[in-house]
C-alpha cells in the first residue's frame, strides 16, 4: 500500500514531465498486433536524486550497465524469434513497448504511459491497449513500486530477476509471477554451501532495501535451528563506510562474507576489499553478481581470497549471437519524427556486438522464457492451432494471466512451469567458483524440481590456502565425547566439556547437551555411544546353587529321618526332653523354611520375591518360639519351679509353651501382612554398583517388614537369655547348652552374610544369602537333633528313666548344698 500511495502521490508530476523529453529510439519499440511491456534499467540511477520542483529522471545521463542491456536485446531477439515461428501464435505478431527503468522509486513514465493506455486512467472501450503483459522489471524494489499500479487491472507481470518473498504473496500481488528464483531458494542454496564446507561463523551484507532486508530476514530463519550464526550483519548503501565494516568483520573473526547485493553494489563492496587490502577471506556470492564479467578480471581479486557463488542458469540462446551482429548493423534512431520518452535513449549505436553477447549472462534464460511464457499464454487464450488462431476473440490482461499460471512447455531442454505462488518450477542453478584465470568456473549445481539436489566437487576450487579447506568458527570444534557449552548468546561459542559416565554425545542431534544412557546401557567418560550392560543373576545350573540345593535335600531328608527316628522312639526321656511332640513341629518348619531357598535362584519376578524369604520368615519365627519354650521349660524345671511354684503350675495348666508359639505365629503372620500391604517385593535391577552390568535382584523394603525382623531379634535374644541361664545344667544334660551353641552359629552365619553384602554387591551375593538361610537351618539339625538321634541310635543305655532320674537328683543334691 505504501508503494502504491508513493506511485499516485508522483502522478500528476510525472505526468507533467512525460512530454518534455522526446527523442527517438527505435530499438524500445515494435508494432504488432499485441505487445508486451518491458521494463529494462540499461541505466542505473548511481545515488539518490533530491527534487526541489516535479521533474523526470533522464535515465541517459546515468550510469550505462552492459549486461542489463543485453537482458534488453534478449527481450527483442526473442519477440522477432517468436513472430517468425509457424507453430507459435501463427499469423499472430507480437510487438513491445521496453522502458529504460533506470531508477528504483522514481522513474515511471514507461509504467504510467503503459497503465494509462491501458484504460487505467482512461476508462474507454476504444482506448483498450494491446499491452497483454510486462516482462520486468529487474530489482525487487523496482517490482515492489510497480507491481500496485499494474495489479489494480491484473496486468500480469513477470520479472526476470526479483527476489524478494513478499511478491510470492497473491493476496497483495495476484498478477506477479517470475522467472528467477525467488530468495528464499538462493539462501537455501548458500546455507547448503556452509554446511557442506562445515562454515558456522559467516557474516552477512545486503543491499538495504527490500531485497537485501528480505534476504537477511530469510537468512536468519534458515540457520535457526543449523550450526550457522550469524557473527556480524549490514546493509550496504551509498554511504557506506567500508572501512569501518570489514574492521568490524575481523573483529568478529569471521572469515565467510555472504554478499547479497545487485551487481553495482557488489562491484564497489569488492573494489573497496581490494583497496582496503582484505586478505584470506571466502566470499559468496548471490545470482545477482555470481557472473560478474569485472570483478574477476581485477588484478587484487586473488588476494582477496576465494569467490564462491550460485548463479542463474548458464545457457546459450541459439540466434542471439546472429540476433545482435544483424540488429547493430542497422542505422539506430532513423525514425526522428516519432516522439518517444527520454527513457527510450539508450546512445548505444557505438556497443561491439561481441562486447553484448560476452557480458554477464545472468538472468539470460529468465529474459528468454519469461517472454515465451507470455506467448504461450496467448497462444492458449487465441485457441491457436492447426496454422492459425482465434481473431475474434478479445484478449484481455486477465485472459493472459489465468493462461500464465497453467504454464507447462518445454524450452531449452527445460520444462517451464509456475507453483500456486507464480514463482517457477524449473531451472538448473550452477555453483561457481571464480578460478585464478579470472572466470566463473562451474563447481557444482543445485536444482529444486522435481526434487532438491545439491552437489560440489570440492576438488576443482583452488582456495587461497592453497591446501586445505578454509575454515570460519567462533570456537574450534569440540573433540569427540565433548559436549558444547554456549557462551553468549551465538551457540557457535562455547566451551567444551567431557561427558561424564553413563552418559554420551551425539553431535549429529544435539551437540550441546549429554544424553543419558538407558537403565539397561553404560558407557565410559567421553563416549558417542552407550552399550548394553550383562545382565548377571544367579541361575538354577550355577556350581554353588547346584551345591546349595544338593544341601536343602539333605537337610529335608535329615529332617524326615528324624521325624521317623523321633516317631518310633517317641515314648524315651530322649525325645521326650528333647521337646515330644514340639520336635516335629520343629522338624516341619525346618522342611517348610527350605523352600525359600530355592527362589533365590534363576530370574527374579514378583513370586520369586515374595517366596524368597516369606517361608523362612514366617517358619523360621515358629522354629524360635519352639527354641525360646524349650529353653525356659530346662530353666524353670531345674531353676524356678521350687523357687516359683504358681508360675510353673500356670504353664503346666494352660499349656504355656502352645500358647507361645501361637502367638509368635500369629504376629508373624501379622507383621508379614502388613509389609506386604506397604509393598510388595518384587524385581530389582542394580545398575549402581558396576557401570556395565545389570544386577537382577529384589526389591523388599525393610521398613515395611521391620516388625517381622524384630520379632525374629526378639525371639533370638529370648531363647539365648535362656538357654544361657541353663548353662550350668548337667554335665550330660546339654538341651541348653546346644540351644546356646546353635544361636551362637546362627549370630555368627548372619554377620557374615551382612559383612559380605556390604563388601560385595555382585550377583553371588544372593547365593551367600541362601547359604545364611540354609546354614541357620542346618545350625538347629547338626547341633541339637542329630546328637539325640546319635544316643537313640548308638547309647541307648543313655536313654532310659533310670539315667535321666539320676541326673535330676545329683542336679537336685549339688543346688540343695
Amino acid at each position: 500500500m505504501k508503494h502504491f500511495l508513493v506511485s499516485l502521490c508522483l502522478l500528476e508530476s510525472l505526468l507533467h514531465a512525460l512530454t518534455q523529453c522526446i527523442v527517438p529510439g527505435s530499438e524500445f519499440h515494435l508494432e504488432g498486433d499485441y505487445l508486451i511491456g518491458g521494463l529494462f534499467n540499461v541505466h542505473q540511477v548511481s545515488s539518490p536524486i533530491y527534487h526541489y520542483r516535479p521533474e523526470a529522471i533522464d535515465c541517459s545521463s546515468q550510469p550505462f550497465i552492459l549486461s542489463n542491456y543485453r537482458k534488453f536485446q534478449l527481450m527483442r531477439f526473442t519477440v522477432e524469434e517468436i513472430n517468425n515461428s509457424t507453430k507459435l501464435l501463427p499469423n499472430v505478431s507480437l510487438g513491445y513497448e521496453i522502458f529504460d527503468h533506470c531508477s528504483e522509486t522514481q522513474n515511471f513514465p514507461g509504467i504510467l504511459n503503459l497503465i494509462s493506455i491501458n484504460s487505467l486512467i482512461q476508462h474507454s472501450p476504444k482506448n483498450l491497449s494491446k499491452v497483454i503483459s510486462v516482462v520486468g522489471p529487474f530489482t525487487s524494489p523496482e517490482s515492489m513500486t510497480i507491481a500496485p499500479l499494474l495489479m489494480v487491472d491484473l496486468i500480469p507481470m513477470v520479472s526476470y530477476g526479483a527476489g524478494v518473498s513478499a511478491l510470492s504473496e497473491k493476496v497483495k500481488f495476484p498478477s506477479f509471477l517470475r522467472t528467477a528464483l525467488p530468495n528464499k531458494d538462493i539462501i537455501e542454496v548458500v546455507v547448503k554451501i556452509l554446511q557442506h564446507f562445515k562454515w558456522h561463523w559467516v557474516a552477512f551484507l545486503h543491499i538495504d532495501n527490500d531485497y537485501g532486508n528480505d534476504a537477511l530476514e530469510l537468512f536468519m530463519k534458515r540457520i535457526t535451528d543449523t550450526e550457522v550464526c550469524l557473527a556480524y550483519t549490514t546493509g550496504l548503501n551509498d554511504d557506506t563506510n567500508y572501512a569501518l565494516t570489514f574492521k568490524q568483520i575481523e573483529a568478529q573473526r569471521a572469515h565467510v562474507i555472504i554478499v547479497f547485493a545487485p551487481e553495482w553494489s557488489a562491484e564497489a563492496l569488492i573494489e573497496s576489499a581490494i583497496e582496503l587490502n582484505v586478505t584470506n577471506k571466502v566470499w559468496i556470492a548471490d545470482d545477482a553478481w555470481s557472473l560478474n564479467k569485472k570483478l574477476p578480471k581485477n588484478k587484487g581479486i586473488k588476494n582477496i581470497g576465494t569467490v564462491l557463488g550460485v548463479a542463474e542458469p548458464i545457457m546459450t540462446i541459439p540466434g542471439f549471437r546472429d540476433f545482435m551482429f544483424s540488429s547493430k548493423n542497422q542505422t539506430q534512431c532513423e525514425n526522428a519524427e516519432q516522439e518517444r520518452f527520454c527513457n527510450q535513449i539508450c546512445d548505444c549505436s557505438s556497443l561491439n556486438p561481441e562486447d553484448v553477447i560476452a557480458a554477464d549472462p545472468s538472468f539470460s534464460f529468465s529474459v528468454y522464457s519469461a517472454v515465451y511464457a507470455i506467448a504461450h499464454a496467448l497462444h492458449n487464450v487465441l485457441q491457436c492451432g492447426a496454422g492459425r488462431c482465434n481473431g475474434n476473440i478479445t484478449v484481455y490482461p486477465y485472459m493472459v494471466l489465468a493462461e500464465l499460471k497453467k504454464s507447462n512447455f518445454p524450452l531449452l531442454h527445460e520444462n517451464i512451469q509456475f507453483d500456486k505462488n507464480g514463482d517457477p518450477k524449473f531451472g538448473f542453478h550452477p555453483i561457481i567458483f571464480w578460478n585464478h584465470s579470472g572466470d566463473a568456473e562451474e563447481i557444482g549445481f543445485t536444482k529444486f524440481y522435481p526434487s532438491f539436489d545439491f552437489f560440489i566437487n570440492t576438488s576443482k576450487i583452488q582456495w587461497f590456502t592453497k591446501g586445505a579447506v578454509p575454515t570460519s568458527l567462533c570456537s574450534p570444534d569440540c573433540r569427540v565425547g565433548y559436549a558444547k557449552t554456549q557462551n553468549g548468546i551465538h551457540k557457535c561459542c562455547f566451551t567444551c566439556e567431557i561427558c561424564p559416565k553413563g552418559t554420551y554425545i551425539n553431535s549429529t542431534e544435539d551437540a550441546y547437551n549429554c544424553i543419558k544412557c538407558k537403565e539397561t546401557e553404560w558407557s565410559t567418560p567421553g563416549s558417542t555411544s552407550c552399550h548394553l550392560r550383562v545382565v548377571e543373576y544367579v541361575p538354577f545350573t550355577d556350581r554353588g546353587a547346584i551345591l546349595i540345593m544338593i544341601g536343602v535335600c539333605i537337610l529335608v531328608g535329615l529332617a524326615l529321618a528324624t521325624s521317623v527316628l523321633f516317631a518310633i522312639n517317641y515314648n524315651t526321656p530322649v525325645v521326650r526332653s528333647a521337646g515330644g511332640p514340639m520336635c516335629f513341629l520343629i522338624l516341619g518348619c525346618i522342611s517348610l523354611c527350605n523352600v525359600s531357598v530355592f527362589f533365590f535362584f534363576g530370574k527374579p519376578t514378583i513370586p520369586f520375591c515374595i517366596l524368597r524369604f516369606l517361608p523362612f520368615f514366617l517358619f523360621y519365627a515358629v522354629c524360635l518360639a519352639c527354641f525360646v519354650v524349650r529353653s525356659f521349660q530346662i530353666v524353670c524345671i531345674f531353676k524356678m519351679a521350687a523357687k516359683f511354684p504358681k508360675l510353673h503350675s500356670w504353664w503346666m495348666k494352660y499349656h504355656g509353651q502352645w500358647l507361645v508359639i501361637t502367638v509368635a505365629f500369629v504376629s508373624q503372620a501379622l507383621f508379614i501382612f502388613i509389609g506386604f500391604s506397604q509393598e510388595i517385593p518384587k524385581p530389582y535391577n542394580d545398575t549402581f554398583w558396576y557401570p556395565d552390568k545389570i544386577i537382577l535382584g529384589c526389591d523388599t523394603n525393610l521398613s515395611a517388614f521391620s516388625g517381622s525382623v524384630i520379632l525374629l531379634a526378639f525371639l533370638s535374644a529370648l531363647c539365648f537369655i535362656f538357654s544361657y541361664m541353663g548353662k550350668d545344667l548337667p554335665k550330660n544334660y546339654n538341651e541348653a547348652k546346644a540351644i546356646t551353641f546353635c544361636l551362637l552359629l546362627l549370630i555368627l552365619t548372619w554377620i557374615i552374610y551382612a559383612t559380605a553384602a556390604i563388601l560385595y554387591h555382585g550377583p553371588y551375593i544372593h547365593t551367600v544369602n541362601a547359604f545364611a538361610v540354609l546354614s541357620s537351618l542346618y545350625s538347629f539339625m547338626l547341633w541339637y537333633f542329630l546328637p539325640k538321634c546319635y544316643i537313640i541310635i548308638f547309647q541307648p543305655q543313655r536313654n532310659t528313666q533310670q539315667y535321666f532320674q539320676g541326673l535330676i537328683q545329683n542336679y537336685t543334691k549339688t543346688i540343695s548344698q
